[in-house]
């Protein structure tokens, strides 16, 4: 299923493609989907997270979190968000970003203002606790659990506190629980943005 939420239209500069920027909880598809759909679209792929890394000096996300914790974290993923959107390509580029991105103090401003500007829109990609629970206990990333004892009590504390804002935000949602084909089809469906 995919959602549309009515938004007012944007200003967008003549022939310039908006970026589709993906959020999401983690585990729900950010990163796969953001490199399949960059392919398919031959438009760059960026994902936040390998350029928090990238200008943190630490070896990756987890061990920027050992070092300085999470509010210096989200503090760096904001300063990142705003280079990301500062110099986004033109070209539609697909841009994933960390599960916790929106809730980084001053990312919700950022992204509103690059959706405003015509730049961005935002597509969330939602699945059940149950399904990221599993796919993050195969495939557990490089971030640290926040909070809850596994994988799935903290996708479901995180939908409780996150997706109401995340649903606000996304200009449209598409579902990951099943077989992400299907849910890279229904995010090309919404491509005429």
């Amino acid at each position: 299923m995919t959602e549309h939420n009515p938004r007012p239209e944007s200003v967008r500069p003549s022939g310039v493609r908006p970026a589709t920027v993906l959020i999401g909880l983690r585990g729900s598809g950010k990163t796969t989907l953001g490199r399949l759909l960059a392919a398919r679209r031959a438009v760059p792929f960026i994902d936040l997270d390998d350029r928090i890394v990238a200008g943190s000096g630490h070896a990756s996300v987890s061990a920027m979190f050992r070092a300085e914790g999470e509010p210096a974290f989200r503090a760096a993923e904001a300063r990142a968000l705003e280079a990301v959107l500062a110099d986004c390509p033109r070209d539609g580029a697909v841009i994933a970003l960390g599960g916790g991105t929106p809730t980084a103090p001053g990312a919700r401003a950022l992204l509103d203002a690059a959706r405003a500007g015509g730049v961005i829109r935002i597509v969330l990609l939602e699945a059940l606790p149950e399904v990221l629970g599993a796919r993050l206990s195969v495939a557990p990333g490089d971030r640290p659990l926040l909070m809850g004892a596994n994988f799935t009590e903290e996708a479901a504390l995180l939908a409780s506190r996150r997706l109401p804002a995340y649903r606000e935000l996304a200009d449209a949602t598409v579902r990951t629980d099943g077989d992400l084909a299907d849910a890279l089809a229904r995010i090309e469906e919404i491509r005429s943005w």
